[in-house]
């Protein structure tokens, strides 16, 4: 049981998944955010590999792969980073990126290397289920990673039973159907996606990502679904500042509805 297991056998409801991308603000700040996110209390992260070639993300991500490419990020470094980081963490990390960086580190040598280090699932989005399920399933399943597909509003019941099948950990529902980043609000159309899906009795947890910013919308997601996702919003509170540790917990306990700074002052 790797720790992914572990978070969802223990904890069924509110769960927070923090998404950043690796490398950014700062080259070496991953760590840095990793163990404030930990000591925040968030539960699971989501830690972003750069691309130069995004495919869902919206222009926070975006820039913050492109910063962080600039700055010198690799997926060789990658690993370096949460294999030290490991030794002081033991929050669930799930790597989110891009099939052809899989490819072009080498499929099985990626796998091993993800449990070499202490990841614990991965989000490939632009990975087809039918490729995954023909060619890939029995590599990740031998490494005991999780593996987590993508739905949105307009994917038919079908393909989220596949889905549901094929996932290992969680499926990530997608709130609407468009790129990352803040919203404002849940509509009630997304309400009732929502709830279809939760009428579904899935086997796997679900989270919900794009367009969760804030108190309000993750408290809205958790009462559908396990928990949810947040990476725009946090992905701007870092790049706005000075210290990017205080600035994490600050955010967390505000998602999590908690008004106290990192310094324990009352914050007004």
């Amino acid at each position: 049981m790797n720790r992914l297991d572990k978070l969802f056998s223990k904890k069924t409801k509110d769960i927070l998944n923090i998404y950043f991308t690796a490398g950014h603000p700062g080259l070496n700040d991953t760590g840095r955010i990793i163990l404030a996110l930990e000591k925040a209390g968030a539960d699971l992260i989501e830690l972003g590999m750069p691309y130069s070639d995004p495919l869902a993300d919206g222009p926070a991500i975006q820039q913050s792969g492109q910063q962080a490419l600039k700055n010198g990020m690799t997926l060789p470094l990658l690993f370096e980073q949460v294999e030290a980081v490991r030794k002081k963490s033991e929050i669930p990390l799930v790597l989110m990126g891009y099939f052809n960086q899989v490819m072009q580190y080498g499929e099985q040598r990626f796998f091993d290397r993800c449990v070499e280090v202490g990841i614990d699932g991965l989000i490939l989005p632009d990975l087809p289920l039918y490729e995954y399920e023909q060619h890939f399933r029995p590599m990740v399943e031998k490494a005991g990673l999780g593996i987590s597909f993508l739905i949105t509003p307009q994917t038919p019941e079908e393909r989220i039973r596949k889905v549901d099948e094929l996932s290992r950990g969680f499926v990530y529902m997608v709130a609407s159907s468009s790129i990352t980043g803040a919203k404002g609000h849940i509509t009630d159309k997304q309400l009732a996606y929502f709830d279809r899906v939760n009428r579904m009795k899935l086997d796997n947890p679900r989270l919900i990502g794009f367009g969760i910013s804030s108190h309000e919308t993750f408290a809205t997601a958790c009462r559908y679904a396990n928990g949810a996702i947040i990476g725009s919003a946090f992905i701007r509170a870092l790049a706005e500042a000075e210290d990017v540790e205080e600035a994490t917990v600050d955010f967390v306990r505000s998602i999590r509805g908690v008004n106290v700074s990192a310094s324990g002052a009352i914050k007004k």
